[in-house]
């Protein structure tokens, strides 16, 4: 009498035991992925504050003030957001000295760049002074577009200084339109943008100056 092979699997055991082998690595892949997550998260966004700060810190060194530039700010008003270059708002961020305004750094985005959008921060004193302006990210032509750049080139510094009052409006322009910032070497576009966006912030800021200086710092007393 021989023996009887054992039964083969049918087609539907095989199946469910292959769901729920999969199944289970889903559910190990989704563990091991929370697990990470929370681990590497409060890494991250360490390491994006600590880059925001630094960018901020830029324009507005740490001597000059005594307070969080990251948690003293003050949201833009949707009025404005336009004027700014912002689609989907943003925050100007105070800076303070013994709890009195001394600085404020707006964002702002142009949308004329020759190869997309240019983002940037622009630091004015209460009177409208500009401390600096920072090129945050930008598409632009290496080698061409991309000296608005610090790393490239020191051609953003010469807003250092200017305002509404010490330059004429006419001179809010690249040279090649009769203004008087430099246009780049095969390049107007960008630095053209560039002045643009700079110029509109200034008026946004002597349009909503008050209410920013006016801002009151976290934690402050409001019947001060």
């Amino acid at each position: 009498m021989s023996e009887q092979s054992p039964p083969r699997p049918t087609i539907g055991s095989s199946m469910l035991r292959n769901a729920s082998a999969l199944a289970l690595f889903a559910l190990l892949t989704a563990a091991i992925l929370a697990a990470t997550e929370s681990l590497t998260e409060p890494r991250i966004v360490a390491a994006e504050r600590a880059a925001a700060q630094r960018a901020l810190l830029e324009i507005v060194p740490a001597a000059m003030h005594d307070n969080d530039l990251l948690a003293d700010n003050y949201p833009i008003p949707e009025q404005h957001w336009s004027l700014l270059g912002l689609k989907k708002g943003g925050v100007a961020h105070i800076a303070r000295r013994d709890g009195e305004p001394v600085a404020v750094i707006v964002p702002a985005v142009s949308r004329a760049g020759y190869s997309g959008d240019i983002a940037m921060i622009i630091g004015l004193t209460p009177a409208g002074e500009l401390l600096g302006v920072r090129v945050t990210s930008h598409k632009e032509t290496p080698g061409l577009g991309d000296k608005v750049d610090t790393k490239k080139s020191d051609w953003i510094l010469s807003f250092n200084g200017q305002s509404l009052d010490n330059l004429p409006r006419a001179g809010w322009a690249v040279e090649k339109d009769g203004g008087q910032f430099e246009q780049f070497t095969g390049a107007t576009i960008t630095p053209r943008a560039v002045v643009a966006q700079v110029l509109a912030s200034l008026d946004y800021f002597a349009i909503d100056s008050a209410a920013l200086l006016a801002s009151r710092a976290p934690g402050a007393n409001r019947d001060e």
